[in-house]
């Protein structure tokens, strides 16, 4: 008998068919006298949906009221899942992430949990029920409902399975595992059998679309072991966990390619201590997360300046740029150039830490395809670039068949 959480994304219950095809698995492990909580998002098209809806309405709806909003897809499923599993004889009872005991703080639309009390789901656990929890919501100490931003049901699992302390942690999606690149785009993409936190977590946060990086950074520091594997079909999938010898081997784990990324350029920012400070700062204070920056001379004016390049995420462009045009007149920059047009596409793993020549092939393997490089960033385990986003899969093909064979 073993305590297992298992999540499932949007795709696994994007039809009622689907949800009863999950409730049966779930079955299955009761019937061998596991005891199961499961973790469900929002069926698929539903967020985007409700989104949708809140645009239409206005332009920057409340975040507050987005999360009110968001927060009502992944309930829908919880309450679809029991009644399935009911259906069965199966028992179960489905709880929000508030009563599930996950306490967030106040950051609306990317909250972070702060702890979770599961008296909740422990007790139901206790009675023989399946506990089915609403993933990517939270509530504050105040009692404000919070979502935890976009992928946020995989860290509702791997933080109720560090809670709970669970023997096994499943994430549940589309595809068989984590792969080499995304195998919609790169055909020739492998499926890795295992692969570290850290490559998961650069992977993640650099586009890959199987895991919330969140999600992953928990995992490492509660060393919470997972494993990635299919709804669809009975596959082994992969286990991340914490990095072994054996992977510094594999100079490149995988390719990743993020396409919902936007640049910034401040031109003519006046060269003197303080300034970039103060820009960085207010973008923080808007909870706006800035990723690759670069500082250049600036050839367009007579004064001391630079030009000053960021880039954020495609979703958080509207709101850089109010902070940006406020500070205009403070800072007395010349203009700010904004567009969503670019793609990072990055090369992870942690063999690069011992063989040299990585960044040049990459380069190289750009060059032969005509694509040119707007921006760098590099870690001990990653190299990433900024190119035109028109060519981003072109490049992502080129770039793996150079480091995957």
């Amino acid at each position: 008998m073993a305590l297992i959480v298992q999540k499932f994304g949007g795709t696994s219950v994007g039809n009622t068919d689907r949800i009863k095809n999950v409730a049966r698995r779930v079955a299955e492990h009761r019937k061998r006298g596991d005891q199961v909580v499961v973790v469900v998002s929002a069926m698929s098209g539903v967020t985007d949906g409700l989104i949708k809806m809140a645009k239409e309405i206005m332009p920057l709806p409340s975040e507050r009221e987005m999360d009110m909003l968001l927060a009502t897809g992944e309930q829908t499923t919880i309450a679809l899942m029991a009644m399935a599993l009911h259906a069965m004889d199966v028992p179960a009872v489905s709880l929000t992430g508030a009563q599930a005991g996950i306490v967030t703080d106040g950051v609306h639309t990317k909250a972070k949990i702060q702890n979770i009390t599961p008296k909740q789901v422990k007790n139901h656990l206790r009675q023989g029920r399946v506990v089915i929890v609403a993933g990517f919501q939270g509530e504050t100490a105040e009692g404000q409902i919070t979502t935890l931003g976009r992928g946020g049901s995989d860290l509702t699992a791997i933080a109720l399975a560090a809670a709970i302390k669970a023997d096994l942690c499943q994430i549940f999606t589309d595809v068989d595992g984590v792969y080499s690149a995304d195998p919609r785009i790169v055909p020739s993409a492998r499926k890795m059998k295992e692969i570290s936190y850290d490559e998961m977590l650069e992977l993640a946060s650099l586009g890959a679309k199987v895991m919330q990086s969140r999600s992953v950074e928990f995992a490492k520091k509660f060393g919470v072991v997972f494993e990635v594997r299919s709804s669809l079909n009975d596959n082994p999938g992969t286990i991340v966990k914490e990095e072994t010898k054996n992977m510094e081997d594999v100079v490149i784990r995988g390719v990743a390619l993020d396409k919902n990324q936007a640049k910034v350029t401040l031109v003519a920012v006046p060269d003197k201590p303080g300034v970039a400070a103060r820009i960085f700062k207010a973008l923080a204070d808007a909870s706006i997360n800035v990723d690759m920056i670069v500082q250049n001379i600036s050839h367009g004016s007579g004064k001391p300046a630079t030009d000053l390049s960021f880039t954020v995420e495609k979703a958080d462009l509207l709101k850089a740029q109010k902070v940006i045009d406020a500070l205009k007149k403070e800072v007395n920059f010349a203009e700010a150039i904004c567009t969503d047009k670019i793609g990072k596409l990055s090369i992870v793993g942690v063999g690069m830490r011992s063989h040299s020549g990585v960044a040049a092939r990459m380069f190289e393997t750009l060059a032969r395809e005509k694509i040119n490089i707007d921006m760098i960033s590099t870690s001990e385990i990653k190299i990433s670039v900024v190119i035109e986003l028109a060519k981003g899969e072109q490049a992502m093909k080129a770039v793996h068949q150079a480091f995957i064979k």
